[in-house]
């Protein structure tokens, strides 16, 4: 069993909404269409909606270690990701130019002897 925050705290309410934020992530990389993804959605907010009103800690980890398992079980073998961010298909692709001169023609000409060229 993996190690869970203490029910009912601020760490317990960030697990739960990370947990919440991966299975939608990951359902979006399943779906993309956002009007039958909408679908899926409530179906998972139902579900957790339905976990609300549990109190009994070895239950919430029970519901964790479940929902936790159907996440690694469903994980999207290729997520989605943006473009421009990392691992993106534009990523580093047509950079700004640098702000400086690559070279230094003007200091080359007057140390060679090349004033005026």
């Amino acid at each position: 069993m993996s190690t869970l925050p203490a029910p009912f705290t601020a760490a317990h309410r960030s697990y739960v909404k990370s947990l919440y934020r991966r299975i939608l992530i990951n359902e979006l990389d399943w779906i993309v269409q956002r009007d039958l993804w909408r679908a899926r959605a409530l179906a998972i907010r139902a579900e957790f909606e339905r976990n609300r009103d549990v109190h009994d800690p070895r239950a919430l980890a029970q519901i964790f270690d479940k929902a936790e398992a159907a996440l690694a079980a469903r994980k999207h073998p290729d997520p989605y990701r943006p473009p421009e961010a990392p691992d993106g298909t534009k990523w580093e692709r047509n950079l700004p130019p640098p702000l400086g001169p690559l070279f230094d023609h003007e200091t080359y000409n007057e140390e060679h002897g090349r004033a005026g060229h």
